[in-house]
């Protein structure tokens, strides 16, 4: 009898103990969850049917495409649509995700550390993480898919240049830029 009440007790203790746990798994798999179904974003559409404006670096619109959220935070898909000629984002390191971009409209140029690259319609480019890199968009309009690995905090990044109303200093910008894992190092590319 005595035995018995002990494995009671020790069954009790260890399901109290995992209790913990299981609420712990339960709202993680719900912060964290991923997609378990496939979709499909159509053109000119976003996923969510967000469309961000980066007010301020450039004019460019950016659609989600594969959201941070459908993928554990492993992968962002933007639709870039460049409306900026001669303009793009200033030199800058992302130390937690790499990068590739794959052109389909327009031509750019890009540096990727101190390497420079003409881009045109169809090619793609790799920025590691930790390397400086920018572009800068050469025609008066193009179009690109730009992704990110991971994730990372770029949605809410897109978030907050879509809100600016004015054009930012630079001390904003860097700001910005720090506070969503991203450091500025150097200005926009220019024009040879």
């Amino acid at each position: 009898m005595n035995n018995n009440k002990m494995r009671r007790g020790k069954f009790i203790s260890s399901a109290l103990a995992l209790f913990p746990l299981s609420i712990f798994a339960k709202i993680k798999t719900k912060l964290f969850m991923r997609t378990e179904n496939g979709f499909k974003v159509s053109a000119g559409e976003a996923r969510f049917g967000k469309h961000y404006k980066m007010k301020g670096v450039t004019l460019n619109n950016l659609d989600i495409k594969i959201s941070g959220t459908d993928t554990e935070n492993d992968l962002a898909v933007f639709e870039q649509t460049g409306l900026t000629p001669n303009g793009g984002p200033p030199l800058h390191i992302h130390p937690f995700q790499d990068e590739w971009f794959y052109v389909i409209e327009g031509e750019y140029l890009f540096q990727v550390g101190t390497d420079k690259y003409q881009m045109k319609s169809g090619d793609t480019i790799f920025l590691p993480r930790n390397v400086q890199h920018a572009f800068l968009q050469l025609t008066e309009k193009g179009k690109m898919i730009v992704s990110y690995l991971p994730a990372g905090k770029m949605e809410a990044f897109f978030e907050v240049t879509n809100k600016w109303t004015s054009p930012p200093t630079k001390e904003e910008i860097a700001k910005t830029f720090a506070d969503h894992d991203m450091k500025v190092v150097g200005g926009p590319l220019k024009v040879d």
